[in-house]
């Protein structure tokens, strides 16, 4: 016979099985598999050669790096080439392999020691642009007109006055040249200007850049405010910022068979299937590009007048790119196991890292903590499960470290550790540590997420009684103190308050009613699964049944007229996961309709952690292929380098600034040309970014793969 309290046992037992299993259920995955990320490195010249690189050629397997104090090549990995000349401002290649320089007013061959300077009929002109016609036969595009030279100078009059920025030949043999007064084709050994003929008047008879692609019979041509395409067989094509193109005049072309590059004065661009800008330190040395030179399918150079940048696509996996950040968090931002940032003392660079605290310590590493136990619980692995247990201990240690029974702290240093300016910093009991105060609810997100997690996947024995000491104590002083986080002065924090008096009742909570009240439902549902205490189930169901909180969470997401908070977008959806995961299914209806309107209001936002969470919770796929892509796009480089966007035309501004009063854009920053988003920033920004002075841990990337893979969302 079964005893009343093993049967009370028995059926709850069954709730939580049916719980998980629901929750659990199958939505199908998509393909993740091999991809190529962009990795930059930088190039590095020899020490004798200029930084401001002017040209690139290819010749056989050398890359020929041109700068403006001499010509380099580099073989097989090695450098070779002496100084010669100086102020060279471009070069071009005849068809002997050849380079031929120009500065302002002269022209010289690489091997040659005499300089052909301009004639005196053109002694006011600068030299822009070389082309060589022939063997015999040079071309200088100048800022007035066009000159060649076969042993002797003379002008063509028709390009007479006209600023000429480059010269190409196409398939027939005619050469065409850009200028600031008209698109000039010779026809027949005949000159005409195609803007007099043919050329739409808005392109304005201004061009920059050519390139003769004689394969596809084609000229490709850039203008002020857009790039386009003149072809043999009629299927001509013109790309504005409506179509994408990211900013101009492009003053550089290079095409191969399956991607375009261009450049402009600030960053470069790629269109293939879809486009791609890189501006910023995170892609260049300079934002001004000089030229570009395809290396081989996978690899281009781009250089700048501060040196050369390679940008590699390398084939990998989701979870090779996941070994990398790992990597990373164990190399720079393992901080008495908590997960920190890096502070550069000089910006870029990484070997100056100094790890340093947050306001938001445990948030982060409730993140990774959370991120390890779906890796462990997906792949086994002896060492998701150390990092785990690390990055627990480390995040209790924030409660025990107050010497306040269920106070977190928000971070914590060793004693004889520099104090961070501008942070109340308190003694340990023990004297060892010091902690910071004014326990925020992004905190306590990031411990009731991370938590129960760890408790499921990862935790065994003496670790699993004190994640339930933990969720114990903090749970206690939360409920007892009327839902809020009392510190050491006697006093809530500032955001720590989840009391009804306030959430329902106080103007000054409006803003937070529902965000808030997802959170308390959810930190109480996580600290009754833990630890099977009836205590913090009937405070959960007072503030629903008495204080309308299921109510409250419906809208929990604001939204235009209103202010539109992303930070908040991480303190719901963490929560929905812990709801949704110990929600009995036949309980799940209000909170299903509150996670169908967030949903499809931050939907539009591509952020994977959200997509993934609201399939897990409604059973659905919700934009998983969006996941995937976006992960693939989030750079390797995670330094806080300043990006801006603000000047791009394929970026429509919003009359609406964000709520800090800063310019955003109708559409989301692409995550590669962008701020790093840790889920919670705005990736609308336009200009966002600290001159390289941070790096990010990039936990907020394992997390969203690895519970992607956990729900069986990705197949690698």
């Amino acid at each position: 016979m079964i005893s009343r309290n093993a049967g009370i046992f028995l059926f709850f037992f069954a709730l939580f099985n049916s719980a998980i299993s629901s929750f659990a259920q199958v939505v199908p995955a998509v393909q993740s598999g091999k991809y190529f990320q962009e990795i930059k490195t930088e190039i590095r010249l020899p020490e004798k050669a200029s930084s401001n690189v002017i040209k690139l050629f290819k010749i056989g397997n050398s890359v020929v790096t041109v700068t403006n104090n001499g010509v380099y090549k580099y073989t097989n990995g090695r450098w070779s080439g002496e100084p010669f000349g100086s102020h060279w401002r471009t070069a071009t290649l005849d068809s002997n392999g050849q380079i031929w320089l120009a500065a302002a007013d002269i022209i010289q061959r690489e091997t040659y020691s005499i300089a052909i300077k301009l004639p005196n009929f053109a002694q006011e002109d600068t030299i822009l642009c070389l082309f060589c016609e022939s063997e015999n036969k040079l071309l200088a595009g100048t800022t007035n007109g066009l000159l060649t030279f076969d042993g002797s100078w003379s002008t063509v009059p028709f390009a007479k006055g006209k600023r000429v920025n480059a010269i190409a030949k196409d398939f027939n043999g005619d050469l065409w040249l850009a200028t600031t007064n008209g698109l000039l084709r010779q026809v027949c050994r005949k000159w005409i200007n195609m803007d007099d003929l043919l050329m739409a008047r808005g392109l304005k008879r201004q061009y920059f850049a050519l390139q003769s692609n004689s394969d596809q019979k084609e000229i490709l041509f850039s203008g002020l405010f857009t790039v386009g395409c003149i072809a043999e067989n009629g299927e001509n094509w013109l790309l504005r910022g409506a179509d994408g193109l990211p900013f101009g005049p492009v003053t550089s072309i290079h095409s191969t068979k399956t991607t375009m590059w261009f450049g402009t004065g600030h960053g470069a661009i790629s269109k293939e299937k879809e486009w791609h800008y890189y501006n910023g330190k995170r892609w260049l040395p300079n934002n001004k590009v000089n030229d570009i030179l395809p290396i081989d399918e996978h690899t281009v150079w781009i250089a700048t007048p501060e040196g050369i940048s390679q940008i590699r696509e390398v084939e990998m996996t989701l979870e090779q790119k996941a070994a990398t950040f790992e990597e990373r968090i164990r190399l720079r931002h393992d901080r008495h196991g908590l997960v920190s940032s890096s502070k550069l003392v000089t910006p870029g660079d990484l070997s100056t890292f100094k790890t340093i605290p947050s306001n938001n310590d445990g948030l982060w590493t409730g993140i990774y903590l959370a991120a390890e136990c779906f890796r462990y619980a997906v792949t086994r692995d002896p060492q998701a499960k150390k990092n785990a247990n690390k990055a627990f201990e480390a995040m209790e240690r924030l409660e025990t470290v107050t010497g306040i029974p269920g106070f977190p702290a928000r971070a914590y240093i060793s004693e004889d550790e520099t104090i961070k300016k501008g942070a109340e910093w308190h003694p340990s009991p023990d004297k060892k540590w010091r902690w910071s105060g004014d326990t925020s609810s992004d905190e306590m997100v990031g411990h009731f997420f991370a938590y129960p997690l760890f408790y499921d996947l990862v935790a065994e024995g003496d670790l699993k009684e004190r994640a339930k000491g933990l969720v114990r104590r903090i749970m206690n002083h939360i409920v007892d103190n009327n839902y809020q986080l009392i510190d050491l002065d006697g006093k809530p924090t500032r955001w720590g308050v989840w009391t009804p008096d306030s959430l329902n009742n106080a103007p000054g909570w409006l803003g937070q009613r529902g965000v808030n009240s997802l959170e308390i439902l959810s930190f109480l549902k996580a600290a009754f699964h833990i630890t099977g205490e009836q205590k913090f189930e009937t405070a959960r169901i007072d503030l629903i049944q008495k204080h309308n909180y299921l109510e409250n969470i419906i809208q929990q997401k604001l939204y235009g007229p209103f202010e539109k908070n992303t930070t908040d977008d991480q303190l719901s959806f963490l929560p929905y996961y812990i709801l949704f995961r110990y929600t009995p299914e036949s309980k799940k209806s209000q909170l299903e309709k509150s996670m169908e309107r967030s949903w499809n209001i931050v939907k539009a936002d591509r952020k994977p952690m959200w997509n993934i969470i609201a399939s897990a919770a409604l059973k659905k796929d919700c934009d998983l292929q969006i996941s995937v892509e976006e992960l693939r796009h989030i750079p390797m480089d995670m330094i806080s380098w300043t990006m801006t966007n603000s000047h791009r035309w394929d970026l429509p501004a919003d009359p609406l600034t964000d709520r800090f009063g800063k310019l955003q854009s109708l559409k989301p920053i692409p995550a590669a040309e962008g701020g790093i988003s840790k889920w919670n920033n705005n990736n609308y920004l336009f200009d966002v970014g600290s001159d390289g002075d941070l790096e990010n841990d990039g936990a907020y990337f394992l997390l969203a793969y690895w519970m992607g893979r956990y729900h069986r969302y990705f197949i690698d």
